[in-house]
């Protein structure tokens, strides 16, 4: 009955990507599926787009693992380190390599992803979560999506 819905957004907060996964699992675990699940349609011809110029994320996506992955794929990572692991690299020395470099500055727009969630658990269609499958949960997570997108396109001109 645990489900937490995980999901990638763009500049806007409107959601790319979104899966379900277990509710008890981190974060962390989920973000190479949902990067290889990215894909963004260009105007006109070409292939979708599948590589972001930059990732935003928590202290929970701040791992050797998934800066490794960012960095060969060419996509800045916008994530702070957390103070153990930063506790971990000063005692390892000069074995402990550099410190995790971030723009503080662009690091403030990941509000927009907090919003995100936050507008997503007031919308009644999740917020009471009467699903028992994550099938049906997952459903609902993009009935919201595409509603958020289709209000997005009905503001704009």
């Amino acid at each position: 009955m645990s489900t937490k819905i995980h999901h990638l957004v763009d500049g806007r907060g409107l959601p790319l990507v979104v899966l379900v996964g277990p509710g008890q699992a981190g974060d962390a675990p989920m973000f190479p599926v949902l990067m290889d699940h990215l894909k963004v349609g260009r105007r006109g011809p070409g292939r979708p787009r599948s590589r972001p110029d930059r990732v935003r994320g928590d202290k929970a996506y701040s791992s050797r693992a998934i800066r490794t992955r960012l960095r060969e794929r060419g996509i800045v990572a916008v994530i702070p380190e957390p103070s153990d692991q930063q506790g971990h690299r000063q005692r390892r020395g000069s074995r402990g390599g550099r410190p995790v470099s971030y723009d503080v500055e662009d690091y403030k727009g990941r509000n927009v992803v907090e919003r995100g969630f936050n507008e997503d658990k007031q919308w009644r269609g999740l917020a009471t979560r009467y699903d028992k499958l994550a099938l049906t949960y997952r459903g609902g997570a993009v009935l919201r999506a595409i509603t958020l997108w289709l209000k997005r396109l009905g503001d704009t001109p």
